[in-house]
């Protein structure tokens, strides 16, 4: 190998590197979660019962505190903390996934966490099978798997907004 194939190949693996920690929020990630979670500028309890405003923020980043009773945001204020809870969970997706991925693998797994939090990425046959190198349509497969809600009784049920989600979510990944 010459020197100078010896350079082109550094310089594509700095390059690789860099592209992969520069990446970060999309506005189309911005806006697939946008869609999912709708605005809603007044708290209100969601189907878990917490309190959540805007497009689905839980914490309310001006008051130092959770999303409770009575919050009122306007709309610049929802874009402003979507903008700073997504790429709170980018940053946590990125450092879970152990192997390279593109953009949109990033925003359908930021989507998936915002959803239902790292703590379920973490856990997750989906992590799993992506950490280890499995087909990328096996990886996707998993996300259909987080469809299920509780329903006033207590029991799991496929909820039609998460499956329309998740499959979302998987066809993003598959891109």
């Amino acid at each position: 190998m010459t020197k100078a194939n010896k350079f082109i190949i550094v310089a594509a693996i700095v390059l690789l590197l860099t592209t992969a920690t520069a990446m970060g929020v999309s506005a189309k990630a911005l806006n697939f979660i946008k869609s999912f979670e709708g605005e809603k500028l007044k708290a209100y309890r969601d189907t878990g019962n917490i309190w959540t405003i805007g497009y689905g923020s839980t914490y309310n980043h001006d008051a130092g505190r959770k999303v409770q009773e009575g919050d009122i945001i306007d709309k610049e204020t929802a874009l402003r903390w979507l903008r700073l809870d997504a790429g709170k969970f980018a940053s946590g997706v990125k450092k879970l996934v152990k192997v390279p991925i593109n953009q949109n693998q990033l925003d359908s797994l930021t989507s998936f966490a915002y959803n239902l939090g790292l703590g379920a990425l973490q856990t997750s046959t989906l992590l799993r099978k992506l950490n280890a190198g499995s087909p990328k349509t096996e990886v996707a497969a998993e996300f259909l798997k987080w469809n299920k809600g509780r329903n006033s009784a207590g029991l799991l049920v496929e909820i039609d907004g998460l499956t329309r989600r998740r499959k979302a979510e998987a066809e993003l990944f598959l891109l």
